[in-house]
């Protein structure tokens, strides 16, 4: 059974945005220790935008988004803070209550469709019975409406195709129809945990589309989840970055991609290939590994890994961890790094060079 930590520092005042996550942590005792996997994270989002969280692999993007869902209900999980989703705080609540949201006001694409779906069912089947948990509507009615849906995200002919199973769809219209049940029932939030990995980048453009235009459509808020950059920078307003379990920068997608304030930030951009660059530039990826999050690195988590914790007087990345502070010049940038000074700028310059 879930946990509650305690929400010591949690703001008591009632939420301003569609989705307001405030001091969420997820914590799981193993036999090794506590594994913090989201510490301390906060972010909003209003309907009709689009956030992207992004990071390395165990940087806590995917405990989050399950945290919305509140599908660490039932585990040993210790969950704190507060998640409110349109005026209704999630954290605490019983779990029929969250089954009543998920797929009507909160639904997930998952990372693997293949696994998500269930391979004894048709897909039509599956679609339909999602429709038929939070509606009063018959079986021709539900199935009517998922085949409504397989049209909608471009599947061809799909009153055929919905009488198919998962392993007779390619990867693409597997993900095509994880979305056609991710939105049967219109969710105000969708949550896309990796769209678009492993598929070849003209039918990972087409899902980009195709998230987009139904969520002009349907006028939802998305979180999209991704270690791709250049998917945030198409698709996402506001950006998320979080490394070991916690956000070190925050901010809209301009202020993040064009004027990125901490190193792990400057790493991920040199480590993505650009246009128009030299076709012989190696990239160059961040050094080390993702720290353990049961025992994080004193100080700054990212100390190990940064080229320029020197730079930074009385070894400070070491043995302080830097707090969230405003940028210059921004009134929603918000970055955690010792790294100050006017030749702050220089050193980003030099960082990201041909990463944009």
């Amino acid at each position: 059974m879930a946990i509650e930590l305690s929400p010591q520092s949690v703001d008591v005042n009632p939420p301003s945005s569609f989705l307001e996550v405030r001091d969420l942590r997820v914590h799981f005792p193993t036999e090794d220790g506590l594994v913090k996997s989201v510490d301390g994270v906060s972010f909003s989002l209003e309907k009709g935008k689009t956030l992207g969280i992004v990071g390395e692999s165990g940087s806590g993007k995917s405990v989050t988004s399950l945290s919305l869902l509140g599908l660490h209900k039932g585990s040993r999980a210790q969950v704190g803070g507060e998640i409110w989703l349109d005026g209704e705080e999630l954290v605490g609540m019983s779990e029929s209550q969250m089954r009543g949201l998920r797929g009507r006001k909160v639904s997930m694409i998952f990372q693997d469709p293949l696994s998500a779906l269930h391979p004894f069912y048709s897909v039509g089947s599956q679609i339909a019975e999602a429709y038929q948990v939070h509606h009063k509507a018959s079986k021709k009615e539900a199935k009517e409406r998922a085949i409504e849906m397989l049209k909608r995200v471009g599947i061809p002919q799909p009153e055929r195709r919905a009488k198919d199973y998962p392993h007779q769809f390619s990867g693409g219209m597997r993900q095509r129809a994880m979305i056609a049940m991710s939105l049967v029932c219109d969710p105000e939030l969708l949550i896309a945990d990796e769209p678009t990995t492993a598929l070849d980048v003209t039918v990972q453009a087409q899902i980009l589309d195709l998230i987009r235009d139904l969520q002009e459509e349907f006028g939802s808020a998305v979180i999209i989840i991704t270690h791709d950059l250049g998917v945030v920078a198409e698709i996402s307003d506001d950006i998320l970055v979080m490394y070991g379990g916690r956000r070190i920068e925050y901010g809209s997608v301009n202020d993040v991609l064009k004027s990125p304030e901490h190193p792990y930030t400057w790493g991920l951009l040199q480590s993505m290939p650009h246009l128009g660059g030299d076709v012989a530039q190696r990239l160059n990826p961040i050094p080390g590994s993702p720290p353990s999050l049961i025992n994080l690195p004193s100080g700054c988590a990212f100390n190990p890994r940064c080229s320029f914790k020197e730079q930074v007087p009385d070894g400070r990345c070491t043995v302080e961890r830097p707090e969230l502070l405003p940028v210059l010049g921004s009134d929603k940038h918000i970055a955690a790094c010792h790294l100050t000074g006017e030749h702050k700028a220089e050193i980003r310059r030099g960082a990201t060079s041909g990463a944009k």
